[in-house]
């Protein structure tokens, strides 16, 4: 797990290359983009929907942190393309923090205000799914260097595992 140190932040970005067997890129997407599915299997979901404002769709998300930690909450766009290149069909989705009035940030509660996310999964050539993910966020306040070195050991390689797991259970929740 490459984890780079941007000099210009002091904040970590997270590069992530993997495989989730038997889970075919499709099915990833579908239950990546799938914010009320995620709410069953992401232990980690607060509160987690989608609304249009001025005609664009924004996603609000907050997050549980452990105590005494404040949760902490993102707005942000998404979309998500199926891209053929060179005769390979890859699942791009990309998503960024925006600023929206009438999402106004809510007490005892910090806003991410710099969030940022790309992955790419595209057919490991069997039945499952190699997956690259680039994330970025600037979770504000100050956390304690043991939940940051959490995340980079233990949350991201648990996230693709409950991934995995929500795509074995996906076909039969839909």
């Amino acid at each position: 797990l490459p984890i780079l140190f941007p000099q210009q932040s002091g904040l970590y970005e997270y590069k992530i290359y993997g495989g989730l067997a038997d889970c075919p890129p499709e099915l990833c997407a579908d239950v990546y983009m799938d914010l009320d599915f995620r709410k069953q299997w992401d232990q980690y979901v607060k509160e987690l929907y989608e609304k249009t404002y001025d005609g664009e769709k924004i996603i609000y998300w907050e997050v549980k942190y452990p105590f005494p930690l404040s949760n902490r909450d993102y707005v942000y766009v998404r979309e998500c393309r199926v891209l053929d290149v060179d005769g390979r069909k890859i699942w791009v989705v990309l998503a960024q923090s925006v600023s929206v009035p009438q999402c106004p940030e809510k007490p005892g509660i910090i806003r991410v205000q710099s969030y940022k996310q790309s992955l790419a999964i595209e057919s490991d050539g069997k039945t499952g799914s190699k997956v690259y993910m680039y994330y970025f966020d600037n979770p504000g306040g100050m956390l304690p260097s043991w939940l940051v070195n959490w995340a980079a050991k233990s949350g991201v390689p648990a996230f693709l595992k409950d991934m995995q797991n929500a795509c074995r259970n996906y076909s039969k929740s839909t």
